[in-house]
């Protein structure tokens, strides 16, 4: 599953499908240069049960890894998963 990324004055997305057809999407602000607010996660009934939700959250939290950002995942899916993988914790805001 390809995840791609755009971003645009301090806000933007992860999706699988097409830019104008997003089949999945997990959209973020970013208060600061190194804050990520994940928001919201939405999948298309195309792609629930296939993992496609936890695809974007990886992504996520690589894209934070590589540029030293820490996650707030307010949406209740992207929580979850960090509840779910302790993996993940090095980027995890503790604030």
């Amino acid at each position: 599953m390809l995840v791609q990324h755009k971003k645009n004055n301090g806000k933007g997305f992860f999706y699988i499908g097409e830019e104008d057809n997003r089949l999945a999407e997990i959209t973020y602000t970013m208060p600061s240069p190194v804050k990520m607010i994940i928001d919201h996660t939405e999948v298309s009934d195309e792609l629930r049960g296939k993992n496609a939700g936890y695809e974007l959250v990886a992504a996520a939290v690589e894209y934070a890894r590589a540029n030293s950002i820490k996650i707030i995942p307010l949406c209740p899916y992207a929580d979850s998963v960090f509840k779910k993988k302790t993996e993940f914790h090095d980027v995890l805001s503790q604030t």
